[in-house]
């Protein structure tokens, strides 16, 4: 029993120095010595009776654990960060104060262009550059008016990666790519995750039923979707949808993603764009307070306000696609997320919402479900040997 208990002790010293030199080594590697090292101290725990390991447990288990301090996290080594949690890039919600703050965390923070002209994405792009020297995105909707614009800034500001959605991955992906940007395809079905796959995205984005603002028609649930992508793509996969703690992000893990996609939590930042009464809206939504409408149009989840229930009495009346188009009209996103119209504005935002009680610094957020996944790995590790 000594010398198990000895061992064990050396284990939890090693543990300890090696995520202490996580700032010292290749963020990459990094990422994976906690939950290595969690795996470690799981393995060789003492068996409750006779003082050695449990016997259920093959002790080869710390073998293919150590594997994991040398085996690199995709995501990581693609983008060069620290900790493979990505801010979304939201409308309204997502400039350049937010992305480089994740960025200057260790995520990697996204610029959401979508509601942005050329020139106020010109200047997100330089301030971000003078307020990280870390690597960060660009969220491209590929129905954006003014793609080509927004292409050209991309490229003149040297932006290495790039988020596209809401489009066809084959339009842009090839250009982007020759220019030696890292691109990524947010998808919500494993069908278009093998289109995007096929047109040579570096990663997708599958993104779940549950998430804010514009979604996929199939209605499929992020613990349905990741397995699904997972067994037809062999790019690496980021796991989005109702995602906001490091529990979740387990979760993800588990079911075959290699990093998070992060949208509703970030919204309440305080680094975030969004006004604050749609931050503090955000604070008071209940379970059951969001809900996926405009199907007929672009599916989006939206939050219940006054101007939700005239879309419900128009769906009730029967109104055609075009008369819900007249009812939508024109800036309701930004009335509502950047202009604080809580009555009259499209509020959009995830079922997570029901979870968030708190606007925190982003970098605190990053830090927050870093902390709790690799917490949770090792109480996962507990339960099972428990069990």
């Amino acid at each position: 029993m000594f010398f198990w208990a000895l061992f064990r002790l050396s284990l939890q010293v090693l543990a300890t120095v090696l995520c202490r030199l996580r700032a010292a080594v290749a963020p990459r590697v990094a990422s994976s010595l906690r939950p290595a090292a969690a795996l470690w101290l799981w393995a060789f725990r003492l068996h409750p009776e006779r003082g050695r390991p449990n016997p259920k447990y093959p002790l080869l288990l710390p073998i293919f654990a150590f594997k994991g301090f040398f085996v690199e996290n995709r995501i990581c080594s693609l983008f060069n960060i620290e900790k493979p949690i990505v801010q979304a890039g939201m409308i309204w919600c997502s400039g350049w104060e937010l992305a480089s703050a994740v960025s200057n965390a260790g995520g990697l923070g996204i610029i959401g262009s979508g509601s942005m002209y050329p020139e106020v994405l010109r200047q997100h792009l330089e301030k971000c550059q003078a307020a990280t020297s870390k690597p960060f995105a660009v969220n491209l909707p590929l129905l954006y008016p003014n793609i080509e614009q927004h292409i050209d800034s991309i490229l003149e500001f040297k932006v290495p990666i790039v988020f596209t959605s809401a489009g066809n991955p084959a339009a842009y992906t090839q250009k982007l790519k020759a220019q030696g940007i890292t691109v990524v395809h947010v998808v919500s079905s494993a069908k278009f995750a093998l289109k995007a796959q096929a047109a040579g995205v570096d990663a997708v984005v599958a993104e779940g039923f549950e998430a804010g603002g514009h979604n996929g028609r199939e209605e499929t649930t992020t613990l349905v979707l990741l397995p699904l992508v997972k067994q037809v793509c062999s790019v690496p996969l980021i796991a989005a949808g109702g995602i906001s703690t490091g529990r979740a992000m387990a979760a993800a893990f588990a079911l075959g993603a290699e990093a998070v996609q992060v949208g509703s939590r970030f919204v309440a930042s305080e680094e975030s764009s969004a006004h604050l009464a749609f931050k503090s809206a955000v604070l008071s939504a209940g379970e059951g307070d969001t809900l996926l409408t405009l199907k007929e149009l672009t599916p989006v989840r939206l939050l219940k306000n006054p101007f939700f229930q005239e879309l419900v009495q128009a769906y009730q009346q029967g109104s055609s696609p075009e008369k819900l188009v007249e009812i939508l009209g024109r800036g309701r996103a930004k009335k509502g997320m950047f202009e604080g119209d809580l009555d009259q504005g499209e509020l959009e935002i995830g079922q997570v919402s029901a979870l968030i009680r708190s606007i925190k610094p982003a970098a605190d957020i990053v830090n927050e479900i870093w902390t709790e996944f690799q917490q949770t790995l090792v109480c996962m590790g507990n339960l099972v040997h428990n069990a």
